[in-house]
């Protein structure tokens, strides 16, 4: 076995490697950028070694660097992760040419397998079902119109080399096709260094489900089931469960066999991914194959048992599979949440700074019986950069039944605690409670359907709401005499603790009258129902572990005036909490109402200006493009919201900016 693996990537990913390395008895290198340096991955790696700058095409895609680092720590075997350089042919043949092991399939299979062109050339060869498009290299966004208009619209935009979400766009018309082919050839450019671009005809209604395989040098291979991965937003997955909702046994079966078919056809060893696309009847079409390991393999690990990570480790060493396919039975079922450095309440765009409190769920077996898993490559106190993909964790859960591994997923997200940058734990929580999801009838368009005006929280339902309301009323009575021990107060001026409040929140007021012992309160409402709330915080605690009417409520919690704020399932409330004497005033108080900003193209993210569009003085018509702003490795087309003429602009290609920096003003 190898004494020594690289690991040639970062976050996450790196993370997940070294762990099982470790485990196997291996010492881990780790390579990183300026950006990177305190970085958790270089932390738990046994070395690390400088790369360079923090752009990746200046440091993790510069195979040269990553040759420099592997030579100067003699390490014997080097494992790409995903993403970067872990589908990139040069790359495995620099390893061989060096006498370094990659930890991933042979480079004939990277060549024939890793280009999204060519393997579906070689898939309709095997006559294995594909998705009409155009294979050929495309030269101009002229040509590309011109395919658009062949194949039909809607079509999908992709880089050859892509994945993550990266290099991809839908186009609906001429226009869309014009932009999305040049900035999915600019992305591609910079997260790949590969710019070549196909298309294809975008299926409308689908679900996205892969298969993953696993396959030996001894001419072994398995499919570990299947994952559907069809809760997805850009044409990036956050949501992914194992096995599928959707499929049948038979369904699975062909799906694993053809999948493995192509595996075969081309020589592939190592884990790998081929994806589908399904329709409403089970027909599926090949999609791609990724020749690595992909983001969600924990769910496919949780209800297999398989260490992927492991096992591309001993292939990589020339060991037989120790399974056949018929071992590889279904366990339960296993969902992912991916925890993204995203603002939901901005459209998801990026947001990036320090993270001044990061606490995720314990992982490990919970009191339901079943499992929690977090990989992450971050920590308090870290910063999450502009410069990589903004995916900072993945949150998984097991459960033996799909509502059970859902219900651990919902307790888990209610506890992780991330402060200091926007994320998408709202948004994940909220698909989780969401009728359409827990009935398993999703497809890729769930989010533009179920969201088309993005996201902007969760309205409770009165249940709820009124177990909330009792909550915040016996948590504020606890602060209340936590306030009246401060010292320094005037003698008989003493704050008295009052039994009578009015709770508002979600635009409804509740009239509350609080009994109280040492176990916890009674709040009765007006109407005479009552909750029972028990113990279980404290002022100050940024999470509260309730039980109302013996049920567990767990609550995000933060300090407003005369109140808290409270994040819970995806709903972002202000809980008030007031005298009926303040309340009644407080309806008298004059609403404020935020700036007008109508006259300005605000910078919606912290991000590079790659492009300004037009010039000052310029007319401009609605749905102009503007600006376009690049960010975590994707680039954002700003466009106009209504006619107007330019008066100044501010800021100009190559300019960092900040969150609501002015690119631009209009007269």
């Amino acid at each position: 076995m190898f004494k020594k693996i690289l690991i040639a990537n970062r976050g996450e990913i790196a993370c997940r490697v070294i762990k099982t390395a470790r485990k196997m008895g291996i010492q881990t290198v780790a390579v990183y950028s300026d950006a990177d340096r305190n970085a958790l991955h270089v932390k738990m790696a046994d070395e690390a070694v400088h790369i360079g700058p923090p752009p990746a095409a200046q440091s993790y895609i510069v195979i040269d660097k990553i040759m420099e680092a592997i030579r100067a720590t003699g390490a014997e075997a080097v494992h790409p992760g995903y993403g970067f350089l872990s589908e990139n042919m040069n790359f495995a043949a620099a390893l061989e040419k060096e006498g370094v092991v990659f930890v991933g399939p042979p480079s004939p299979a990277i060549e024939a397998m890793g280009d999204k062109i060519t393997s579906k050339k070689i898939a309709q060869e095997a006559g294995v079902s594909t998705v009409p498009g155009y294979m050929g290299l495309i030269a101009d966004s002229d040509e590309a119109v011109k395919i658009s208009r062949e194949i039909g619209y809607p079509v999908m935009i992709k880089a050859s080399a892509g994945g993550g979400g990266k290099g991809m766009r839908i186009a609906w018309n001429d226009q869309e096709a014009a932009e999305g082919f040049q900035s999915s050839k600019n992305e591609a450019a910079s997260s790949f260094g590969d710019d070549r671009i196909f298309i294809e005809k975008f299926v409308t209604q689908p679900r996205h489900i892969e298969i993953q395989v696993l396959a030996d040098k001894h001419g072994n291979c398995v499919y570990l089931h299947e994952r559907e991965c069809s809760i997805q937003r850009r044409n990036q997955k956050v949501i992914e469960e194992a096995p599928s909702p959707f499929l049948d046994e038979a369904t699975r079966k062909a799906m694993g066999e053809q999948a493995c078919a192509l595996a075969r056809a081309v020589g592939y060893t190592s884990a790998g991914t081929v994806e589908f696309i399904v329709d409403g009847n089970r027909n599926f079409y090949f999609l791609e194959m990724n020749t690595r390991l992909q983001v969600e393999h924990p769910v496919t690990e949780l209800i297999t048992g398989v260490d992927l990570v492991e096992q591309m480790i001993r292939v990589a060493n020339g060991e037989k599979l120790p399974f056949a396919q018929s071992d590889l039975k279904i366990n339960g079922w296993a969902m992912e949440s991916r925890l993204y450095a995203e603002d939901p309440y901005r459209n998801f765009l990026p947001s990036i700074g320090r993270l001044t409190r990061y606490r995720p769920p314990v992982e490990g077996k919970t009191s339901g019986g079943g499992i929690v898993r977090n990989d992450t490559g971050v920590y308090e106190g870290g910063e999450i950069s502009m410069y990589y993909d903004p995916m900072i964790a993945k949150l998984c859960t097991w459960g033996p039944t799909r509502a059970d591994a859902i219900e651990e997923m919902r307790l888990a997200l209610d506890t992780f605690e991330v402060e200091g940058i926007g994320h998408n734990l709202p948004f994940c929580s909220a698909v989780m409670d969401h009728p359409r999801f827990t009935s398993g009838n999703i497809t890729t368009a769930f989010i533009a359907e179920e969201y088309p005006e993005g996201f902007n929280g969760v309205t409770l339902d009165a249940q709820t709401l009124r177990r909330v309301a009792a909550s915040v009323a016996a948590m504020n009575r606890v602060a209340e005499i936590r306030r009246t021990k401060i010292s320094g107060t005037m003698d008989n001026h003493e704050r008295r603790v009052g039994d009578n409040w009015v709770v508002t929140l979600q635009g409804e007021s509740f009239p509350v009258t609080i009994a109280a012992d040492k176990a916890g309160s009674t709040v009765t409402f007006a109407d005479g129902s009552s909750h029972r709330v028990e113990s279980g915080w404290t002022p100050g605690q940024p999470l509260a572990r309730l039980m109302v009417d013996g049920d567990p409520l767990v609550m995000k919690v933060g300090k407003i005036p005369m109140g808290f704020r409270i994040r819970l399932r995806g709903a972002d409330l202000k809980a008030r909490v007031q005298s009926p004497r303040q309340a009644e005033l407080a309806l008298l108080m004059p609403e404020k109402l935020p700036p007008d900003t109508s006259r300005f193209l605000l910078c919606p993210m912290p991000g590079l200006v790659v492009k300004i569009s037009v010039e000052e003085g310029q007319e401009v018509q609605e749905g102009q493009a503007l600006a376009t702003v690049e960010a975590m490795k994707m680039e954002n087309i700003l466009k106009a919201e209504k006619r107007g003429v330019v008066k100044k602009i501010n800021a100009a290609p190559g300019a960092s900016l900040k969150v609501d920096d002015v690119i631009m003003e209009f007269e």
